[in-house]
């Protein structure tokens, strides 16, 4: 019988599943290096672009910010100027009834009362002057109350002047502003 030597075929066989399993791996290993890298890029893109949208948004928040500073300062402009209307249409308003008041004040005086001062704060008039009775004081309190300008006289101080030769009265009378809506519901 013939011997057949099957040794180097095998060897050689061997050598070959050998080299094909190394360049397998060696494919494999290339290959997922490659998808390794691949992956690291789309996620470095994905942060860059990520990180370039929060900057634009970042940028889009100052602004934003810088608006509602400058819109704060406007609102508070826009309150003072407000305010400030307010006072002139008050004033406005109050312009006439100053005169009102003094003509009040002329009517309501009988004679024998003098004023020598008048002040106002408020709604409240204090009135300063001299009487030649007491009865006359009485007599003004009675046309103050009577009055559609005034209400709610009262008399502080009443005292005799000593220096004076007719023995006149010194008085001091408070005296409460009605407005002109008070006025029509007064009458």
């Amino acid at each position: 019988m013939a011997r057949i030597n099957l040794l180097p075929w095998r060897q050689e066989q061997r050598k070959e599943r050998q080299r094909q399993f190394l360049t397998v791996l060696g494919l494999s290993a290339a290959l997922m290096a490659l998808i390794i890298f691949a992956v690291h890029l789309q996620y470095g893109r994905m942060i860059s672009s990520q990180n370039s949208r929060n900057a634009l948004l970042q940028r889009h928040i100052a602004q934003v910010e810088e608006q509602l500073k400058e819109i704060k300062g406007l609102e508070k402009e826009k309150e003072r100027l407000l305010a400030r209307m307010k006072v002139i249409q008050e004033l406005q308003l109050n312009r006439p009834e100053i005169v009102r008041v003094f003509d009040e004040i002329v009517r309501t005086v009988p004679d024998g009362v003098v004023l020598s001062s008048m002040a106002q704060k408020g709604r409240s008039l204090t009135l300063k002057g001299d009487a030649q009775s007491n009865a006359r004081v009485s007599s003004f309190m009675r046309n103050l109350d009577a009055s559609p300008s005034f209400s709610n006289p009262s008399l502080s101080v009443i005292e005799i002047d000593p220096k004076s030769p007719e023995k006149a009265r010194k008085f001091v009378l408070r005296v409460t502003q009605i407005t002109p809506e008070q006025a029509t519901e007064k009458n």
